[in-house]
């Protein structure tokens, strides 16, 4: 009689298993590239794409503005070193002197130190002559004492700024590190802006840079310090009254066209607070290198207070500046790929202004 129960199923084999893993994770590999299709980041539109660049540049300006600061300081360390260096060296160069004079009087006592005084009156023809000797001798003895613990305080003092310009130089080193990582992140910015404008066709990146002073029709085109006749950039008039704020106007009036370069205090190219450093230089007023230290250089103004010359800053962070030259306008330097220009007093945010001495 057949048998009606079902034949025995045979157990995967090696290779069934391997198959039936590999499709299996196949399936759940096109499982996932469907998933990530589903959830990949939109390609950015240009709008996105300038905001994200307006972005990467403040990032950029704020850690420009801290290079800048860094760079002072790492200048004001060395320039500590060298003097500590320089001290010491004239210090001991008297030292040696002193030195090799407390030497030949050493080397004439030994000479003649053979007999003691006591021996020496004995023997002496003239026992005054002798006592006379003796007296001047004496006074040498205690000017050679006092020449010694001469040498011995120079011997001291140079050791203290030998010790000074140790602890100088190490903090050198660290200002020169921290420049490095603030240079590092300006770069990084930089790059990372000029990549992403990149992406955007040429008229739009046209349309970017000239609305940011960079284009065509900006001064960004057209040789350092040369305005159209007629456009609100044209030079100013000779300031009649030369006061030192008219100077520093002038000053930024004739930057206008020239780059901006990022840690540049001029001649030929400025960061923002280059710009206002080097105007009011020129007026025989000494700022501070950065921004959020020139804001405390002079006295703070309202802004129904700002007249022509004074500083005028922007951002929460204080990472801007322009000098306020009349008329509700500044000049600034805006950022990499623009020049210095003129622009309305109230394009950025205000955090700001003060009135230099």
């Amino acid at each position: 009689m057949a048998s009606h129960r079902k034949p025995r199923q045979r157990p995967f084999s090696g290779g069934t298993v391997r198959t039936a893993a590999t499709l299996a994770l196949a399936g759940a590999a096109t499982a996932t590239a469907f998933e990530g299709t589903s959830h990949a980041e939109p390609q950015q539109t240009p709008a996105q794409v300038k905001a994200e660049v307006d972005r990467l540049y403040g990032e950029a300006e704020a850690a420009t503005e801290n290079y800048n600061g860094a760079k002072a300081k790492a200048d004001e360390a060395e320039r500590a070193l060298t003097g500590l260096q320089d001290e010491a060296a004239r210090k001991e160069d008297r030292l040696g002197a002193a030195r090799s004079a407390l030497a030949s009087v050493a080397a004439g006592q030994y000479r003649s130190g053979g007999l003691g005084p006591a021996v020496q009156l004995a023997l002496a023809s003239d026992p005054q002559d002798y006592l006379e000797r003796a007296s001047l001798l004496t006074r040498a003895g205690d000017r050679t004492a006092a020449e010694v613990a001469s040498v011995r305080r120079g011997l001291d003092e140079v050791g203290r700024l030998r010790a000074r310009a140790d602890g100088s130089l190490k903090e050198v080193r660290a200002r020169r590190d921290e420049l490095a990582r603030q240079k590092a992140v300006v770069e990084d910015r930089l790059a990372t802006a000029q990549r992403l404008l990149a992406r955007l066709s040429a008229e739009e990146r046209a349309a970017y840079e000239a609305q940011h002073g960079g284009g065509p029709d900006s001064p960004a085109a057209r040789p350092a310090g040369t305005v159209p006749a007629g456009h609100p950039g044209s030079p100013a008039p000779a300031p009649a009254d030369g006061s030192r704020a008219a100077r520093a106007v002038a000053f930024a009036y004739g930057a206008i066209g020239k780059p901006y370069v990022w840690g540049a205090t001029g001649p030929g190219s400025f960061d923002c607070s280059g710009l206002t450093q080097a105007a009011w230089r020129a007026a025989g007023v000494s700022l501070p290198r950065t921004t959020y230290t020139q804001i405390n250089a002079g006295r703070r103004v309202s802004r129904d207070q700002l007249a022509p010359g004074d500083l005028v800053f922007y951002y929460s962070g204080i990472t801007h500046v322009g000098l306020y030259v009349g008329g509700g306008q500044i000049i600034h330097a805006p950022r990499p790929g623009s020049t210095v220009r003129l622009a309305p007093v109230d394009s950025m945010p205000w955090a700001g202004a003060s009135r230099p001495a």
